[in-house]
């Protein structure tokens, strides 16, 4: 499980070191692309490949799961990391999610999130309020 806020930066080469915890569980392979909200989600391997099937069980007639694949997988790069544990990242999954120098990476559990740290700070802002008043919609029976 991934978990924990990183703030690693890119490199002149597009190169973005991974957090040392995370380097395992990505050792082998893992898959970059764009997420949501304009960061970029990171995959293990074997969990992308995973992803990819459940994908392969919905309807390609409906519009938004053509649309939704489109876009997850027309950017998608597969990677292995380096023996630092860097990753390049294409230039246009950095153009998509805004990143320069200043990163903040976060675990979500099964995937990793690349964010411009400056996007990041600005989510949480205005996030924050909204979390704060979340819970049982989220989370059916609530935190405990």
């Amino acid at each position: 499980m991934f978990l924990g806020t990183h703030t690693p930066r890119l490199d002149e080469k597009g190169r973005l070191a991974l957090p040392a915890k995370f380097r395992e569980k990505l050792a082998g392979g893992l898959v970059i692309t764009r997420g949501q909200e304009h960061c970029l989600y990171v995959f293990a391997m074997a969990d992308f490949e995973k992803l990819t099937e459940q994908m392969s069980n919905t309807p390609v007639t409906n519009r938004a799961v053509r649309n939704f694949q489109r876009v997850l997988l027309s950017a998608a790069s597969d990677e292995i990391p380096d023996k630092q544990g860097r990753v390049t990242i294409p230039a246009v999954l950095r153009d998509y999610a805004g990143l320069a120098k200043e990163c903040t990476v976060i675990g979500t559990g099964n995937r990793v999130e690349v964010w411009d740290t400056a996007a990041w700070n600005d989510f949480l802002a205005a996030t924050e309020d909204d979390f704060a008043d979340q819970g049982e919609e989220v989370i059916p029976g609530g935190l405990f």
